[in-house]
């Protein structure tokens, strides 16, 4: 593809790097951009780095936030007795969109995954464990929320192992996701009713 400008090109270059934006979308994005009025690619461009210098994770559950506890943690009206374990911060604002849990959550930042060498050590478990564990938790029911995939299969597994122990129920949200699909892109009632639906978690 050729190019007017070196610094079109260079703006296209970067904006393909996005996922799934091929060079003619770059392309139309960029020239959209220098189209608008400068107030736009600059709220643009404040926005991107506040994303990278000022996002936080929250300290007890792990999700993106704005602050050291995010909004969930803090509310006093969350029920404290239940934690939905989930892979990242998209499973959480999937499950939020259906309205139909109240409970807090733990975001694991990965599942174990052996082919990709990511092992349980290499995920937030120890933290979940901690929550569990701590004197005075107030935690009855850890929810299974992971992909229906193999590695979210073995993540689940293990965490089953290593909770037995624990005076705690556990779920997995019902299978009304797909076998091999992923959280982020099932509708909003289905996952719903997934969320509802769980079922104890069977670690034959």
């Amino acid at each position: 593809m050729e190019f007017p400008s070196k610094l079109i090109e260079d703006a296209v270059n970067q904006i393909a790097k996005l996922p799934g934006i091929g060079k003619k979308t770059a392309l139309r994005l960029a020239l959209f951009l220098l189209k608008e009025d400068e107030v736009v690619t600059e709220g643009l461009t404040q926005a991107l780095t506040d994303l990278r210098t000022k996002i936080k994770y929250c300290r007890q559950c792990h999700v993106i936030a704005d602050d050291d506890l995010c909004q969930i943690c803090r509310s006093p009206r969350r029920d404290k007795a239940t934690v939905c374990v989930v892979q990242d911060s998209r499973d959480v604002m999937a499950i939020e969109n259906t309205g139909q849990y109240q409970g807090l959550y733990h975001v694991l930042g990965g599942i174990i995954s052996p082919l990709e060498g990511i092992g349980p050590g290499d995920i937030r478990i120890d933290s979940l464990m901690e929550r569990i564990c701590e004197e005075g938790s107030e935690v009855k029911e850890i929810i299974l929320a992971l992909s229906a995939t193999m590695e979210g299969d073995t993540t689940a597994f293990y965490l089953s192992k290593k909770l037995k122990d624990q005076e705690v129920n556990i779920s997995t949200i019902a299978r009304g996701i797909p076998v091999g699909g992923e959280l982020e892109y099932a509708d909003e009632v289905t996952l719903g009713r997934s969320i509802i639906t769980r079922t104890h978690y069977e670690r034959s």
